[in-house]
């Protein structure tokens, strides 16, 4: 992560992973709440499941990619991770984040156990995913030892996003389906990602002049930023939970209501434990 390439990654992951979960959980809220005006299969349990175990293998793989990353790109440890002939600690940054990536594989794998298999309850998921956020946090609140004020200030406020999302994932443990809180989780998560980017430009900008590590009126600038960052989280948001609303009600308009009473007894036990998912 010691580039602007490799804050870029994450940020890139992070947004992906925001705007997929807005779609998937604003999809779900909304067949829920129109069921009134026609059964679909839109978000049925079947559904869900597939949608769950593409999401898993995805974060798997983004997890694998960004741990090979670190590890073997450029000037990687490339897995050693003490130096015996020189009696030091190799590259703990880059373990550091190799470590980030470890624990959000973790949680895709146990997600991928739970909705591929009966054998863990299905809110484990959540609590995986809790952990993984905040022990992306504690790695970040002790990997600023002797940097700049600057360098310190912006990751400083990229905490806040990630306990908050942390925070949001163990409440989701008890509150399943509360769209609040996944709408406020998929909010830090853009904020997180977004914020990735801005990090990069701010402390490896590509091109220009480089920032002033220490004018406390950069600093205010850079908290104002952050403002920014989440008032854009927030639109993005709000635009697309609207926008898939907004497209469900028009096609649930449009099918037969009857589909409900066609289905068998079996089925329609199945499409009543939506709301448990």
């Amino acid at each position: 992560m010691g580039s602007f390439k490799g804050h870029a990654l994450p940020g890139s992951f992070f947004l992906l992973a925001g705007i997929w979960w807005t779609g998937k959980f604003s999809l779900w809220h909304a067949t829920r709440r129109n069921k009134s005006l026609g059964s679909t299969r839109l978000a049925s349990r079947t559904s869900q499941r597939r949608l769950e175990i593409i999401e898993s293998s995805l974060i798997l793989f983004f997890s694998f990619v960004g741990m090979v990353g670190e590890q073997f790109v450029a000037n990687g440890p490339k897995l050693h991770l003490y130096d015996f002939a020189e009696k030091h600690w190799e590259q703990l940054h880059i373990w550091q984040h190799t470590t980030m990536y470890l624990f959000f594989g973790l949680a895709a794998i146990v997600s991928l156990i739970i909705h591929t298999t009966e054998a863990a309850p299905v809110a484990l998921d959540r609590l995986m995913l809790g952990i993984a956020f905040f022990n992306e946090g504690f790695l970040f609140l002790y990997h600023l030892h002797g940097r700049t004020m600057l360098d310190v200030h912006v990751h400083q406020l990229l905490l806040y996003a990630i306990f908050g999302e942390g925070l949001v994932s163990f409440l989701e443990v008890f509150h399943r389906g509360n769209i609040i809180l996944e709408l406020l989780r998929c909010i830090l998560t853009l904020l997180q990602g977004s914020w990735f980017w801005e990090i990069g430009f701010v402390l490896y900008p590509p091109s220009g002049p480089e920032w002033d590590m220490k004018d406390h009126n950069t600093m205010m600038f850079i908290t104002m930023c952050y403002s920014w960052h989440l008032a854009f989280a927030m639109l993005v948001v709000g635009v697309l939970y609207c926008t898939v609303n907004c497209v469900v009600r028009s096609r649930l308009k449009r099918t037969p209501p009857m589909e409900m009473g066609l289905l068998k007894p079996r089925e329609r036990d199945l499409e009543s434990e939506d709301e448990i998912l």
